[in-house]
């Protein structure tokens, strides 16, 4: 079956008609970084449940995941310095517009929001927070910082996300098939069509998102070319970090090492001391 085909047999309009008969709500910057952000969190999500804790795959988690918190700080500038429904200010997070808003999914008498509605507004803030978080904590991890503690923060917040994510491709599948109206197609061509009077097509910015583009790769790069195989460590900003978890009670281990080295020199001394001296 053709997209066109599934597109018109739940009702959909096809996205020549919705070129035809809406207003560019999200600019492309935007965009970008929709479907990069989701992309970041699934490859990083996926090996870090796959593979095992150490290179070079596992760095590629750790790489993903950088890279998913330099894009949220992007996104950040973008959402002050960006067009209108790109700012954070456009974001609608009233607890009451997040219940009108539920309730009106649910009885299909939702009303039309041109640029994020308060249930995306809500996952989209959360999920932007959750990134930093989990970049925050893989960082101290890597650092050696209690890496044990932190993981299992660490591993709250991936579950946190998925969670968020999941329960925002359900509420869009929803919105779908209750109005009929082709939502996901305003991420992928940045138009969206029932919009309330008085609002104008944004400019698409293509220089900043490729801007965008450029300095994700750009990080990565240089996180690549700092990295060493043999050693399975990177050095950023004059600090080493070991790209890898830290084995399960290493810490522990290593005081109970000095330990035992401190007693058995203790135990030799004695010995020494207790040969006889001709």
């Amino acid at each position: 079956m053709t997209l066109q085909r599934a597109i018109a047999k739940v009702g959909l309009p096809s996205p020549e008609r919705v070129a035809m008969s809406s207003l560019r709500i999200y600019d492309l910057p935007t965009r970008v970084f929709h479907w990069t952000f989701a992309g970041l969190f699934v490859a990083a999500y996926t090996i870090g449940s796959t593979v095992d804790d150490a290179p070079p795959r596992f760095v590629l988690h750790m790489l993903a995941g950088g890279l998913l918190a330099a894009a949220v700080l992007l996104r950040l500038v973008w959402g002050v310095a960006g067009t209108r429904h790109a700012r954070l200010s456009d974001f609608s997070l009233s607890p009451a517009a997040l219940v009108g808003y539920l309730r009106g999914v649910l009885s299909g008498q939702a009303r039309t929001w041109a640029g994020h509605n308060p249930a995306s507004s809500w996952a989209a803030l959360v999920m932007m927070g959750l990134g930093l978080g989990m970049a925050a904590t893989g960082l101290v991890m890597v650092a050696g910082v209690a890496p044990h503690a932190v993981e299992e923060v660490h591993e709250v917040l991936a579950n946190a996300f998925l969670a968020v994510a999941l329960l925002h491709v359900a509420g869009v599948l929803v919105h779908v098939l209750r109005h009929r109206d082709a939502l996901p197609l305003s991420m992928v061509t940045g138009r969206k069509r029932g919009i309330p009077a008085g609002e104008t097509d944004v400019r698409p910015h293509m220089g900043v998102a490729m801007a965008f583009v450029a300095v994700l790769v750009a990080v990565g790069a240089g996180v690549a070319s700092r990295y060493d195989a043999g050693r399975g460590q990177v050095t950023l900003f004059g600090q080493t970090l070991m790209l890898r978890e830290a084995d399960e009670g290493s810490g522990e281990r290593s005081g109970a090492d000095d330990e035992q080295a401190e007693h058995e020199a203790h135990a030799r001394e004695e010995r020494a001391e207790d040969v006889p001296h001709g």
